[in-house]
């Protein structure tokens, strides 16, 4: 049988073709195929349960890491709570059972002075590890920043924070290492109708592959109950003998 997870990455295939068959064949930045593209969801308040779900869930060391000190699960519920969606921009990453298994946060300054920066900071839980998530977030994420006339993204991270670091470098950024601590900076070029259109198809591919793992755990959710039923019905119909007397 099909899984939900494949049947939509070849339904998002299929209307990537329709769409842009011919001169944009290779689509948007990230797409390389079935395995290569990451459909990735701007997220919302009402997605904070989830994202409180993703950090609380990641081990002392990847929260050390993300936060640069060992958070505690108060800590994280304070920066659960805190975030701005209208100010800023969280992306994610859905499993098939709609739960986050990447999240990176795009902050703007909120200093006017550096009205054009922006910092990156991104969490991958760690079954997900070594499949490109941290860097497909950081290339939306800067795709983002750059469509909003950020001209440059910053990183603050931890110099142990090896794998942030390799994303900033490839990427282009200058990394400069202080001690315990290091910060890449990467200059952004200016926006392009490219860049609008694909940020903008890449929400709208994100936006269908969320809805169809949604209709999938639904239809999980109702075939599991289906089944409750089915089977009471069947003990209801044949119950079992009560046990014999001694």
């Amino acid at each position: 049988m099909t899984s939900p997870q494949a049947s939509s990455t070849r339904f998002l295939q299929r209307l990537w073709r329709r769409l842009f068959s011919g001169t944009h064949a290779e689509g948007p930045k990230g797409w390389s195929g079935a395995v290569g593209w990451v459909p990735i969801r701007a997220l919302s308040p009402r997605h904070k349960p989830r994202i409180l779900a993703h950090l609380v869930a990641l081990s002392q060391g990847d929260r050390y890491l993300r936060f640069g000190y060992p958070a505690t699960n108060e800590h994280i519920q304070r920066y659960v709570d805190g975030l701005n969606f209208d100010r800023d921009e969280i992306f994610g990453v859905f499993n098939r059972r709609l739960q986050l298994v990447a999240v990176a946060h795009l902050a703007f300054s909120v200093d006017p002075q550096w009205s054009t920066c922006a910092e990156f900071g991104v969490s991958v839980a760690a079954n997900q590890r070594g499949r490109g998530r941290g860097a497909r977030l950081f290339d939306r994420a800067v795709m983002h920043a750059r469509n909003q006339g950020v001209s440059m993204v910053f990183i603050h991270a931890l110099s142990d924070n090896v794998a942030m670091l390799k994303i900033a470098r490839h990427a282009g950024a200058r990394v400069e290492r202080d001690g315990s601590e290091s910060e890449a900076y990467l200059s952004l070029p200016q926006a392009t109708l490219d860049s609008q259109i694909s940020g903008v198809m890449q929400d709208q591919m994100a936006q269908i592959d969320y809805q169809v793992k949604m209709q999938a755990k639904q239809f999980r959710e109702w075939l599991g109950l289906m089944q409750e039923v089915r089977q009471s019905v069947r003990d209801a119909r044949h119950p079992k003998d009560p046990p014999a007397e001694h």
